[in-house]
């Protein structure tokens, strides 16, 4: 019911900690990863391990946030594999300038970086589902497109804004999305999202611990939030999304699932 065999899943943001783990989560259960993400040397590296793990890989370097390089990218794996099955939208994250630090005015608010954060999560998951949902709705088969949402959508977390308002809107977007695509094709296209609790990622590293491997106190903030008292591990990502790739899960559609360690449902109490 969740093999992903013979299935064709493209994954944005392919090159980064959790997108990697997506790709070596798909390709196990025998689907083939079309590994999407700027930077080549990493998707490279990324498709010899899966083939030499046995498995089956495509990197394309492609921007998110550029319509040409997705619709290059697009024809290629339609030339390559002949059929898109799923897209998974894990490009994104924090950006700096649009992080209000404890001391900063808040009626002082970097408006272009906010900009830049809607850029990079909310546009760049639309513009890949735009692209790649048009190719599986044109196919044979069904298909399940899967966003990346976060904690941050879910509550008020401090310093984060316009991270947190761009993930609000990716959960809206789901929703919307889910049910457009219903009304279009009916149970052909499904949209479902993850939101992550946390974890440890390129981009949160130096807010969440220090150099020594020790909590900040941010990071410690978030483990006594966490009623495992732990930061979650990529790969604990990997069964929720093939559950919404799945066939088994035909009948879901504009869900977002919390993957936390009890985050968001502890009042701290």
């Amino acid at each position: 019911m969740f093999s992903m065999n013979q299935k064709v899943i493209v994954i944005t943001g392919g090159t980064g900690i959790l997108g990697g783990s997506f790709v070596k989560g798909v390709c196990e259960a025998g689907g083939t990863a079309v590994i999407l993400g700027r930077n080549q040397a990493e998707g490279d590296e990324r498709v010899r391990q899966v083939k030499e793990a046995g498995g089956e890989a495509l990197f394309i370097q492609a921007d998110v946030l550029n319509e040409s390089d997705l619709q290059k990218a697009c024809d290629q794996v339609l030339n390559t594999y002949g059929k898109v099955n799923g897209l998974v939208n894990a490009a994104g994250g924090n950006i700096p300038e649009a992080v209000i630090g404890p001391d900063a005015d808040i009626f002082t608010i970097d408006i272009p970086a906010l900009r830049k954060a809607f850029d990079l999560n909310l546009f760049g998951t639309i513009l890949p589902t735009t692209i790649f949902g048009k190719a599986i709705a044109a196919g044979n088969e069904k298909g399940s497109i899967v966003n990346i949402s976060s904690m941050a959508a879910q509550t008020a977390i401090t310093r984060v804004l316009g991270y947190s308002m761009a993930k609000a809107a990716i959960d809206n977007f789901t929703r919307w999305m889910a049910v457009e695509l219903a009304n279009r094709y009916g149970d052909k296209i499904r949209m479902n999202a993850i939101a992550p609790g946390f974890f440890i990622t390129h981009q949160n590293r130096r807010l969440l611990t220090n150099e020594d491997g020790s909590y900040t106190s941010r990071g410690e903030a978030v483990i006594r939030s966490t009623p495992y008292k732990r930061f979650g591990e990529p790969d604990e990502l990997v069964g929720t999304l093939l559950w919404l790739l799945g066939d088994g899960t035909g009948f879901v559609t504009g869900e977002v699932i919390c993957v936390d360690g009890g985050f968001h449902v502890f009042s701290g109490v």
